[in-house]
């Protein structure tokens, strides 16, 4: 016996370095499970990206952005669907709205909720000079069933258009696209990825009331915070990342200080480093934010 292990002993090798790899992933996934147990924390997450202002450079970064969410969700094994996408009109997107469906796809996607900033060289810029670009991305929660937010008719406004984006060129063809308009709080929510125009209302609406939810939620911890005095220490609208692209390569996220090399990486779906910091440091109270000139 202990011969037959001995001249196997790179097969036993390999098969040990697997086992102490499945051990550190179950234990990862456990620690990760232990930091989400947010109300909402294990919930389909609900993605929208928005280019800030810079035109063509701006709505090309955020269409960056969406490749390395949809690359992460392949590494995480997550299904997801575009539901909208609005093209830019030179390059890149105006808008997009992601659905991913996957346990704790809320609950991991919120570490990327702020403003990304990327430096680089212009690819479109004939001088090739030096660019700074912002993107927004929000996350809310998919609501369960249960989860009682109430739209009256009365209090929506529905228009119909024809589909545009990338591919699916028979979608383009009829008024299938639906874009909700919430009167009371001029919330505009828009669903074109499917060929029936019921099946993007459904969806649509169900965008619209995780947006609901979101907002009361926020109204209520801000009369909290007004009651109780607190100050946060995140000043809202500042970048929570910088990718440098020139004259170095550097991703940096400003408020754990985790910062990667290999950008190319990165931008290709590996985030999960930004986001085990992330969840790390809320879980232990050790947000910070970054100085003004910080990359």
């Amino acid at each position: 016996m202990l011969v037959e292990w001995a001249k196997s002993g790179e097969d036993v090798t390999a098969e040990i370095a697997a086992g102490l790899d499945r051990l550190d992933a179950e234990i990862e996934a456990t620690e990760t499970r232990r930091i989400l147990g947010g109300e909402h924390d294990r919930a389909n997450a609900i993605v929208t990206i928005h280019p800030g202002a810079g035109g063509t450079e701006s709505q090309d970064w955020a269409d960056m952005l969406l490749r390395m969410y949809l690359r992460w969700t392949e590494r995480r094994g997550f299904k997801r669907e575009v539901v909208d996408y609005q093209p830019g009109d030179e390059a890149g997107l105006k808008g997009a709205t992601l659905m991913i469906t996957g346990e704790y796809a809320y609950g991991l996607m919120l570490s990327e909720a702020g403003v990304h900033r990327l430096v680089r060289i212009s690819p479109f810029d004939q001088a090739a000079r030096r660019h700074t670009s912002f993107a927004s991305v929000y996350v809310w929660p998919e609501l369960e069933n249960d989860v009682e937010i109430v739209v009256d008719e009365k209090d929506i406004r529905v228009d119909t258009f024809c589909a545009s984006g990338p591919g699916g060129q028979g979608v383009n063809t009829t008024y299938s696209a639906v874009r909700i308009t919430h009167l009371p709080t001029n919330v505009v929510v828009s669903c074109q990825n499917e060929r029936s125009q019921i099946r993007n209302r459904d969806a649509a609406m169900k965008v619209l009331k995780s947006r609901l939810f979101d907002m009361k939620i926020k109204e209520q911890q801000a009369r909290l915070e007004k009651l109780g005095g607190e100050k946060k220490d995140i000043a809202f609208g500042s970048q929570i990342r910088s990718y440098v692209l020139h004259p170095y390569q550097m991703i940096k996220d400003h408020r754990t200080r985790e910062q990667v090399g290999d950008v190319n990486r990165v931008l290709d779906g590996d985030i999960d480093g930004f986001i085990k910091s992330y969840l790390k440091a809320k879980a232990a109270g050790t947000l910070g934010q970054a100085a003004v000139g910080d990359e």
